[in-house]
């Protein structure tokens, strides 16, 4: 463990649920673990137990990639932990293809409705159903792939050719992921109180990492599904993406963590990376302390005119893949456009096309 997870409890020590079953976290609540084709290689995923017009059943919170092993996965889990109960809904924290890539198919093969953001569930619905281009790399991969992204990156100065072509070559990225949406959903906003089997669930919106992502707190159990607006060993990724190129999502994520202020300091936080745990205010106070280092390294190094591109070196010190370039290409720069937006850097356009961020 990292000094920083040392300060945390993981109150189910180093137990992790085994593939095709769940795990017994509280009355009513299980964790299910399932894999992911990344660096980051799982994802958590919850049931809740539920009642829903007189129908005993669960609730989905959150889905999985849509890949067939996760499907063998999960047909074991109907079978072997959900007590004979059928699904009465599926909730998703957000439009990211790690939670929603199995929406469609949960929603369909229970006959169940969808419960997001609105904002969330219209991006990956959009994005499912992305066309393939005359490039036939689909043009863009939700920010993580395509020529649309490569495109913006070289502009940010990803001159690598070999890594060009990688990234171009994931055009399809969130298409292949999330084939399908459902046609339609139930809208789930900041402050909404669900019902779920007798027990109220606070939905907790933030911003940053997705456009809309929901939390859910239960005062009665003291439990909060953080998604991943709180991680107990990772960094949330917050990104400047080609689709939203001058956005500014940095202080939009901090300001969100602000929003857990009101919860009790012993709260059972669920992630959806990484094991369940509490020390919730001390995590938070972590990540703020980590991004305003990271906000004075990047401030310093632009002391002459600086490419995102250059930046990531100094923040991420280790080998990248192409899929994490992507994101640390996309976090790199949103820590440029807070230092930007704050009159701390100016933001030039060279000679040569790329953008460049100089202190002030």
């Amino acid at each position: 463990m990292n000094p920083n997870e040392l300060k945390l409890n993981y109150p189910l020590g180093k137990t992790l649920p085994e593939p095709g079953h769940a795990m017994n976290i509280a009355d009513g609540v299980r964790w299910i673990r399932m894999p992911l084709p990344f660096a980051l290689d799982h994802i958590n995923l919850w049931l809740l137990r539920d009642r829903i017009d007189g129908r005993e059943g669960w609730t989905i919170v959150d889905c999985g990639v849509s890949r067939e092993p996760v499907k063998v996965l999960w047909e074991e889990l109907f079978k072997n932990a959900l007590d004979g109960l059928p699904v009465l809904r599926v909730l998703v924290t957000h439009m990211h293809p790690d939670h929603v890539g199995l929406a469609h198919w949960l929603c369909e093969r229970w006959g169940v409705p969808l419960w997001m953001s609105m904002t969330d569930f219209a991006i990956a619905r959009l994005w499912s159903r992305q066309p393939a281009t005359t490039q036939g790399d689909g043009g863009s991969g939700g920010g993580a792939g395509g020529h649309v992204a490569v495109r913006h990156f070289m502009r940010h100065g990803l001159s690598d050719p070999e890594t060009q072509d990688k990234i171009r070559e994931r055009g399809r990225y969130y298409p292949s992921l999330v084939p399908d949406m459902p046609e339609s959903f139930h809208r789930i906003m900041n402050g909404d109180r669900i019902d779920v089997g007798g027990r109220e669930w606070e939905v907790i919106v933030g911003y940053g990492h997705a456009p809309e992502h929901v939390s859910l707190y239960s005062e009665t159990q003291q439990i909060l599904i953080s998604g991943d607006m709180v991680l107990p060993r990772i960094s949330t990724n917050v990104s400047v993406f080609d689709f939203e190129p001058d956005s500014n999502p940095l202080p939009l994520y901090l300001n969100s963590l602000r929003d857990f202020d009101h919860l009790p300091a012993d709260t059972l936080v669920l992630p959806s990376h990484g094991r369940p745990f509490t020390g919730l205010h001390e995590r938070i106070a972590q990540q703020l302390s980590h991004h305003a280092e990271r906000l004075e390294e990047v401030l310093q190094a632009c002391s002459k005119p600086t490419t995102a591109g250059e930046i990531v070196p100094i923040m991420f010190q280790r080998e990248l893949d192409a899929h994490q370039l992507t994101f640390a290409m996309g976090e790199a720069l949103a820590h440029l456009h807070a230092l930007w937006y704050e009159g701390k850097l100016k933001r030039e356009v060279g000679s040569d096309d790329l953008i460049r961020f100089i202190r002030v």
